[in-house]
């Protein structure tokens, strides 16, 4: 009995490092390349240029439901759900439009123009392209929840409101790590924004 209780001591902590040592993988996946053009307290107005994404329309109304169904939908493409069979690599960050329907997207690499990337087999998932635009954008850490993010989005509006800067179309929630993630979590609450 005492050597089956090491051995479940054992596993459980090399799975655990496991865990950890996939955490720090994140920083490994590509992410847009964007240009800060400027700075308002905790705020940054980015700039960010052309990208062609998947994307998909999320039936759910809870924000967990949503994420959970619009990922495994768009995860299924570039782990080959597509007419080539071929798996594409994954990006960060993971888009959520927030608005009266939602829509996620995945951002594919930098590699792919659109019409490179293989047709998707699930008629969920449309290949568009994203046009250069600027982001006002807050940032966050931890674990991320609906309540999280309705707190983000009103000090975004807040900051944007007092400084005057008009925006454009809906709040997204940008998600940078894998579930499994425990440490160096990145969330971030963003909405277009009008430049002089």
């Amino acid at each position: 009995m005492k050597i089956f209780l090491i051995s479940v001591a054992i596993l459980l902590l090399l799975g655990g490092l496991i865990v950890l040592l996939l955490s720090f993988k994140t920083g490994d996946i590509e992410t847009p390349q964007y240009k800060v053009v400027k700075t308002i307290g905790d705020v940054e107005i980015r700039q960010y240029p052309k990208m062609i994404v998947a994307q998909t329309t999320i039936a759910d109304t809870s924000m967990e439901k949503g994420m959970s169904s619009g990922f495994r939908t768009i995860a299924g493409y570039i782990f080959g759900g597509n007419d080539s069979n071929q798996k594409i690599a994954m990006t960060a960050p993971v888009v959520m439009k927030m608005g009266d329907t939602s829509t996620m997207y995945f951002v594919m690499p930098r590699q792919y123009k659109k019409d490179e990337l293989p047709k998707p087999t699930s008629s969920k998932v449309k290949i568009l392209e994203e046009g250069e635009k600027y982001l006002a954008v807050v940032t966050y850490s931890g674990f991320s929840s609906a309540e999280k993010v309705e707190v983000h989005r009103k000090q975004l509006e807040t900051v944007l409101n007092q400084n005057q800067i008009k925006t454009v179309g809906s709040y997204l929630y940008m998600g940078y790590n894998a579930p499994w993630d425990i440490i160096n979590r990145r969330n971030e609450v963003a909405i277009e924004v009008l430049m002089d």
